[in-house]
């Protein structure tokens, strides 16, 4: 008896973290789906669109800004299959098919559309310069992560569809820090805007490529 309850306690210390993850990404999914629903009128007085009115009269500009916010639901859901080890085992077609969607939407419509919208990001040079990066990162780990799957290199390619689903993360992220700056200190929107373009996608990265590294170091200590 107290064997199976200490089975059933290491059990539960070492799967809770994936399932708070997964409730957490399923919540800011959903809230994201909420924020999205309002452009479905197409209207240019909605929302984001609302301090955008230099901008929305170039269709360039409109066209790119509605591939990325339809586009985003999508990817944020490929977190559910991508990166689920019993779908991977179990629905391995289901993993396939939904990360191909993943990858062509990233490379062919939301990347490029990433990109458009950060030459007019506001906050100036800085918020345009932490979006360009973002949309370049964001697309070539994405092509990275196809590239290697496609030459076998399962590892590498797990790596670069972690840095991708980091970055694209950001929209949820993004938003949680305005949420704490905006609530903790109440600074001009501008200057929120400029720190949150950065703080919306780096500390994600740093996280991953903290966790690999890891994960490099244990397997290394492993067969050592």
């Amino acid at each position: 008896m107290p064997r199976s309850v200490n089975t059933s306690q290491q059990s539960w210390f070492r799967y809770w973290p994936q399932a708070l993850a997964l409730l957490l990404l399923l919540y800011f999914t959903w809230r994201m789906i909420l924020l999205s629903l309002p452009y479905l009128a197409l209207e240019d007085r909605v929302a984001f669109l609302r301090i955008k009115q230099s901008v929305i009269h170039l269709q360039w500009w409109k066209g790119a800004f509605y591939v990325h916010v339809f586009t985003s639901v999508f990817l944020l859901l490929a977190g559910f299959t991508q990166f689920n080890s019993r779908v991977i085992q179990q629905y391995p077609s289901v993993h396939r098919w939904i990360g191909r969607s993943y990858v062509v939407i990233i490379l062919f419509l939301s990347g490029p559309a990433g990109l458009i919208l950060a030459i007019k990001a506001n906050g100036g040079w800085l918020s345009q310069l932490a979006f360009t990066s973002l949309a370049i990162l964001w697309w070539w780990f994405t092509w990275k992560a196809w590239r290697t799957v496609l030459q076998g290199k399962i590892e590498q390619h797990r790596a670069f569809m972690w840095r991708s689903f980091a970055l694209t993360l950001s929209a949820i992220t993004l938003r949680c820090w305005k949420w704490l700056i905006v609530f903790l200190w109440a600074p001009p929107p501008m200057d929120t805007y400029r720190v949150v373009a950065w703080l919306g996608w780096v500390p994600n990265l740093l996280l991953v490529e903290w966790l690999l590294r890891r994960k490099k170091t244990d397997l290394s200590e492993e067969f050592s």
